[in-house]
């Protein structure tokens, strides 16, 4: 008995490698302990999927002095060594959500948010407002980077 399959389905399985892949589970360490119940990281062939980060000093939970101005600039730096840690720039960033412990200091983060990308070429982007972070952090932020 011969089985035959639809060009269609044969390109499929040309296309994608036929096996789809499997998640990675990356923990640098970098900037929080790797005994944190989730991963720094998910990686899905070339996309990082990166947790949310908040402005903490790298290798502790203490948050930056000087709440949403000294904050801000500490999850950035927090975002840009884990893609690093992993082989990615900030330049790779497609998606940043923010999370804003109060929506008045939108303005304040923006400012220096805008500094970390090459003008035009920004990540989409949500922001909202929460009524609690971890820590008790001004800010948290979650990335997609891909390549």
């Amino acid at each position: 008995m011969k089985i035959r399959l639809p060009v269609s389905a044969f390109l499929l399985v040309l296309v994608s490698g036929g096996v789809s892949a499997q998640p990675e589970y990356l923990n640098s360490g970098a900037i929080l302990p790797t005994t944190l119940p989730f991963s720094e990281v998910v990686k899905v062939e070339k996309t990082l999927y990166l947790s949310g980060q908040i402005g903490n000093l790298p290798g502790s939970l203490e948050l930056a002095e000087g709440g949403i101005a000294g904050q801000a600039p500490q999850v950035m730096e927090n975002i840009k060594t884990t893609l690093e840690a992993h082989g990615y720039a900030m330049s790779d960033l497609v998606k940043c959500t923010v999370f804003l412990a109060d929506m008045s200091e939108w303005g304040i983060f923006n400012e220096v948010y805008a500094n970390y990308f090459e003008e035009g070429r920004f990540p989409a982007r949500s922001a909202l407002g929460t009524t609690g972070l971890a820590f008790n952090a001004r800010v948290e932020v979650e990335c997609i980077a891909a390549k």
